[in-house]
Parts: C-alpha cells; sequence; structure tokens
C-alpha cells in the first residue's frame, strides 16, 4: 500500500478510467507470446490535447510498451506536457535492455499515471510508482486490477515463485473417456476445438509432453491451423531423434524439478498436452493452475474407455479436487471448459 505522500493513490473512482485501462489491456493482449521473458503489457497515452497513442510492449530487447506510445505521440508532434498515460503494469524503474521507463515518462512530463497493478519483480516492486509519486507525478493505482493480474497471471507467478504457470489441456468424451479401448483419441474433437488448441499453444512460452505421448502419437505440437508463436517443445524423458517433436528440451526427474528449470530458462506458461499418465502426475503433484477441458457430443458407453487422468485418484468423496468454472465456449459442436482451483471450507461441501 502506497500512502499519499509519494504523490500514490489506490483507485477510488469506480469508472472513471476504466474504457482507456481497457483499451490498454487489449494492446496487451496483442504481445501474448512474443515477450517473454518480460511481461506483455500495454499502454494507452492520452495527449494534451486529447489524441490517443497505444503502445505494446515489444519482444526482448525492444521497446516496453509505455516508450512505444510515447514515441508514437512525439512522432505526430502531440503535446506530452501534463498528458495522462495509462499501463497495466508499474512502469519499470531500471536499466535492462532498455532504459528506465520512469526517467521517459518524467523526461516526456507526463502528469499522470494510472497503473493496473504494481509489478512484484524484486528490481521493482512498488519503486517505480514511487518515483513517479515523488517527482510530482500523480499515480493512480489499481484500475481494472483484477483483469491485469488475470491476463498477466503467468508473468506474476513466475515473478513470485520462480516457475511458470500451468495450463492442463485435456479432451474427452461426455461420459470422461479421452481415449478407446485400443488406445485411439483422434478425434475426440471437431476443428474447431482442434483450432482452439492452436490457438492455446501459441499463447504459451511452451507445450510439454511425456515421451508416452511422442511413442504413441508422434506429435508435432506446432502452431499449425492459427497465426501465432511457436511455443518450445519440451518432452518429459526421451523423444528419441526421429521423432516429429525434434528438436525439443528433454527433462526428467521430479516435476517440480523440472518446472523450475523451465522457469530458469525464462518460460512463463507452459501447456501441458501430456496424455493420462502425465496429466494425473500433474494434477496429484497439485501443479495446475488451470485445466482446460474440451467436451464432445459423444459417448464412450463403457467403462473400459480411457479416463481422462491415469494413476489413483481420489478415494472418497472428502478427497475430490475441487475448482471454479471460470469459463464456458462453444466452438462448433464441442465445448471448452475452463477450470480453475478453489479452496473451499469443509462446510460448504455438498
Amino acid at each position: 500500500m502506497h500512502d499519499q505522500s509519494d504523490g500514490v493513490h489506490m483507485h477510488d473512482q469506480p469508472g472513471a478510467d476504466d474504457a482507456l485501462m481497457s483499451l490498454a489491456l487489449a494492446a496487451a493482449d496483442t504481445a501474448r507470446g512474443k515477450t517473454s521473458p518480460n511481461p506483455w503489457v500495454g499502454a494507452i497515452l492520452v495527449a494534451a490535447a486529447g489524441e490517443r497513442f497505444e503502445g505494446a510492449t515489444e519482444p526482448p530487447g525492444g521497446r516496453h510498451a509505455e516508450i512505444v506510445a510515447i514515441d508514437a505521440a512525439r512522432e505526430a508532434g502531440a503535446g506530452l506536457q501534463g498528458s495522462t498515460l495509462y499501463t497495466t503494469l508499474e512502469p519499470c524503474c531500471h536499466q535492462g535492455r532498455t532504459g528506465a521507463c520512469t526517467d521517459a515518462i518524467l523526461s516526456a512530463g507526463i502528469g499522470r499515471v494510472v497503473v493496473a497493478i504494481a509489478d512484484p519483480d524484486p528490481l521493482v516492486g512498488g519503486r517505480g510508482l514511487e518515483i513517479l509519486g515523488q517527482a510530482g507525478v500523480e499515480v493512480s493505482l489499481g484500475v481494472l486490477g483484477t483483469e491485469a493480474a488475470a491476463q498477466l497471471a503467468p508473468y506474476l507467478k513466475h515473478r513470485r515463485t520462480g516457475r511458470p504457470y500451468v495450463t492442463l489441456k485435456m479432451a474427452s468424451t461426455l461420459d470422461g473417456r479421452s481415449a478407446a479401448p485400443d488406445g485411439t483419441s483422434r478425434w475426440i474433437t471437431g476443428p474447431d476445438a482442434r483450432a482452439d488448441v492452436h490457438r492455446l499453444r501459441a499463447a504459451h512460452d511452451a507445450v510439454l509432453v511425456g515421451a508416452g505421448t511422442v511413442r504413441a502419437d508422434d506429435p508435432e505440437l506446432t502452431v499449425r491451423m492459427v497465426e501465432g508463436s511457436q511455443p518450445r517443445r519440451v518432452v518429459l524423458g526421451r523423444a528419441g531423434p526421429g521423432a516429429k517433436v525434434q528438436p525439443a528440451l528433454e527433462l526428467s526427474g521430479d516435476l517440480t524439478e523440472v518446472l523450475d528449470e523451465l522457469g530458469r530458462q525464462g518460460i512463463l506458461s507452459v501447456l501441458v498436452e501430456g496424455g493420462a499418465t502425465v496429466a494425473g502426475s500433474f494434477h496429484r503433484a497439485a501443479l495446475v493452475d488451470r485445466y482446460v477441458l474440451y467436451l464432445a457430443p459423444a459417448l464412450m458407453g463403457g467403462a473400459d474407455g480411457r479416463g481422462l487422468f491415469g494413476g489413483p485418484g481420489a478415494a472418497t468423496m472428502d478427497e475430490v479436487w475441487r475448482g471454479r468454472i471460470v469459463g464456458v465456449q462453444r466452438l462448433g459442436e464441442d465445448l471448452r471448459v475452463d477450470l480453475e482451483a478453489q479452496v473451499r471450507p469443509q462446510a460448504d461441501a455438498a
């Protein structure tokens, strides 16, 4: 919490700046998948005469969102003295591959900075806000902070824990079967859902499968059906030199150590697409941040089909994992359901 002596104020005017911060969030979305290990940030600069200029973080080594917006305003000859800058993440205050955004903001004469969330990075950690406030810039913190935190969840987790955000993707029939008794699983879902999986890959820094999936399906794990960045490919175990997934990063050992290594390599988000064995291992270790389940309007119709998770499950209803549905989307004939963990008091269980 920052006090008013630093010139930093918690946002207390709901809706006053929401529309412009929404534009900044939309700008940030255009940079997702292109900026790691840096966060994907969006900025909107409202010049003195009311003109608007947009910025989004460029790939590593490029400009941060705030600088992109400031440069665009300068190129247009807009007046910056007393202007207002909206940014989805606290401006940086240290020299990295690029100069500090706080220096650029102060040199531009910007009078007000509206920030969605503070940056947990130890090199920033509120100092950017304090520098601006102490220099006389009016700073408002917390505008659409919930939305920005959700958008930057992988970055925030990585900075706080050193590990990437883990999304587990699965597909099944409505009766919970991921493969037929003979092991075949293509295709459970239709083309719209499969295209959505490619969009999901493009939004992640890495995609991970087990060596068993590589041997059984020989997947490429590339983005093909949509436009987007190609994620790094990670295999638990050995993929073999002739596998389509190559070149891949091959890792083994405890899953927490695997995630630690991915985090050290600057991977902020990983999409787990492994089969039932890998899915079960990540689930039981409580390492999944989000579950994305594609449900097809199909029924296997028996108990001999393969389930979503391999290995032992909950022994009693008291041990059942419970989450909350954070998104439901129809994709052609299929449904996409997004789940996140939710800790609830035992008394609330029904």
